[in-house]
């Protein structure tokens, strides 16, 4: 585990080129914070499947990494936001197997699962935004 907090980072997102480089770079950093490499990928997977659903159901959007380092206790937010449709049903999003695409309708609540916290805001033709949280569990 690394003693000062990272600073955040954000990029956007427009094609699936920035989305390798978010995930990517979320690998790095949950590596560099400390998380063992099977939970830096859980991190790594959540970032790839928000930021793709955001070029598919969006078109665009920012993917924004915050690093917690303080007192003992390490956490990285990702962060999804878009102005896109929204979600009109977030319960039936959340409980898997229901999408408006051609998929399986398992990201987002396959992501839930993967991370420690994790909350939807959206608003119909506004947009929405996702907010996921890993917390490192130090052994002591």
């Amino acid at each position: 585990m690394i003693g000062r907090t990272p600073s955040p980072r954000s990029w956007s997102i427009n094609n699936l080129t920035d989305v390798v480089t978010a995930r990517r770079s979320g690998l790095k950093l949950a590596l560099t914070l400390g998380f063992p490499a099977p939970e830096a990928t859980k991190i790594a997977v959540v970032i790839s499947e928000l930021a793709r659903n955001i070029i598919l159901y969006a078109g665009t959007g920012v993917v924004s990494l915050i690093p917690h380092v303080e007192d003992g206790e390490v956490y990285i937010k990702v962060i999804a936001q878009d102005h896109g449709p929204g979600i009109e049903d977030i319960e039936r999003v959340l409980a898997g197997g229901y999408t408006t695409s051609k998929g399986l309708g398992k990201g987002v609540s396959g992501s839930k699962r993967l991370m420690d916290d994790f909350e939807i805001e959206s608003e119909v033709g506004k947009g929405t935004k996702i907010t996921a949280v890993k917390w490192l569990r130090i052994r002591r």
